[in-house]
């Protein structure tokens, strides 16, 4: 069984926040808080990892006050998510690394459990979440959430070899590896607990859908 002790937790916050206008997306406020603290609180809330430390690559100081450890990233100009993933399996001490972006305030209490018991139950590298999201057509499908990952350890060398190959898509990279996708579609999960705020219109958005 797969257990808080057994899990490193990396917030990812290494990006340029491009769509954000170049601001440091995890600063960013959502109801007064900085959206990479709120992902901190929601971490320890649902007590998803023995340890967990912050992925970013400017304003180190200002992540390092929320009490966690901060991890730049070991390859330049801003690689994207797979360049944080890369960081966390180097430097992570436990058997797995959970992956999540700085900009999902409401993630699941739960996720952490649930992607381990899904990535036990199939005996995976890899557990993914997946949740329903409304297409262009107003139809509701499950879109998988690359991002929010469960890792084996032992990937590292696998990351590695397909980043030093110029590889930067995370799900080319996943689909190399036996991959669970797991749907967060139940009764009682949050619809807008994947919602991210890709641009300031975004979180404005976000924070007026109640809380």
């Amino acid at each position: 069984m797969i257990e808080a002790p057994d899990i490193t937790a990396l917030i990812l916050a290494g990006g340029r926040g491009t769509r954000m206008g170049g601001v440091d997306k995890g600063l960013q406020t959502f109801n007064g808080v900085p959206l990479a603290l709120h992902t901190l609180k929601r971490l320890q809330l649902g007590g998803a990892a023995a340890r967990i430390v912050i992925n970013a690559n400017r304003n180190l100081a200002a992540y390092e006050a929320f009490g966690v450890p901060v991890w730049p990233d070991g390859m330049a100009d801003y690689a994207g998510p797979l360049a944080g993933f890369l960081t966390g399996l180097q430097r992570c001490t436990t058997q797995f690394l959970l992956t999540v972006p700085c900009d999902t305030p409401l993630l699941p209490l739960d996720l952490g459990s649930r992607l381990g018991q899904a990535l036990e139950s199939h005996q995976a590298d890899i557990a993914m979440a997946s949740a329903p999201e409304i297409d262009k057509d107003g139809q509701v499908r499950i879109r998988t959430q690359p991002v929010f990952c469960l890792l084996r350890a032992s990937l590292l060398e696998s990351l590695k070899k397909f980043t030093e190959e110029g590889g930067r898509k995370i799900d080319n990279w996943t689909a190399l590896h036996r991959t669970v996708i797991v749907p967060f579609d139940q009764p009682g999960d949050d619809a807008r607990a994947f919602c991210n705020a890709n641009s300031l219109a975004d979180l404005r958005q976000l924070e007026g859908s109640g809380s």
